[in-house]
């Protein structure tokens, strides 16, 4: 892997978090590919989104209605607005198939969600599989495993 592929990959992690906590809805979409899926198990090591249940599952269209939600003027759960900032650690390329254009990268990070007087921390690793599609690596399955993913939580409202 020359250094060059390695950094491109990093930066599509530290863009993706960027585009959300800078709630640029639209062009964090636009990171997605249309097959794509949000997954946030429920339990430590889950195998399978489908058959067993988790916090969040969620294809390109699901997330697309999210966003349209988060942009809404007459979104009243969005008054004030929630906002969040993601701290990351570096990212780790876990696995590049420059001749298929996959990837997968693994990255801890520890995320603050705020709304009004309410700030809520949430701690975990992403992983971000990823496929190189026309000029750009592109999001197929960003998974965020929380390190207390089987607690009872509250209504998380916007992206890990």
């Amino acid at each position: 892997m020359n250094l060059s592929t390695h950094q491109t990959l990093v930066d599509v992690v530290y863009h993706e978090a960027r585009c959300i906590d800078e709630q640029r809805w639209d062009e964090w979409l636009a990171l997605y590919t249309e097959d794509a899926h949000y997954w946030m198990p429920l339990t430590h090591g889950q195998t399978d989104p489908l058959l067993q249940g988790s916090l969040m599952y969620e294809d390109k269209m699901l997330l697309g209605i999210r966003v349209e939600r988060l942009k809404g003027r007459r979104t009243f759960s969005q008054e004030p607005i929630s906002r969040c900032h993601h701290l990351l650690q570096a990212p780790s390329v876990e696995m590049l198939d420059a001749g298929l254009g996959q990837a997968r990268l693994r990255t801890a990070f520890h995320y603050v969600e705020t709304r009004g007087d309410e700030q809520q921390l949430y701690a975990g690793w992403a992983s971000h599989d990823l496929r190189w599609q026309g000029t750009d690596w592109r999001i197929v399955l960003k998974r965020v495993d929380l390190v207390n993913c089987d607690a009872a939580f509250g209504n998380i409202q916007l992206f890990m």
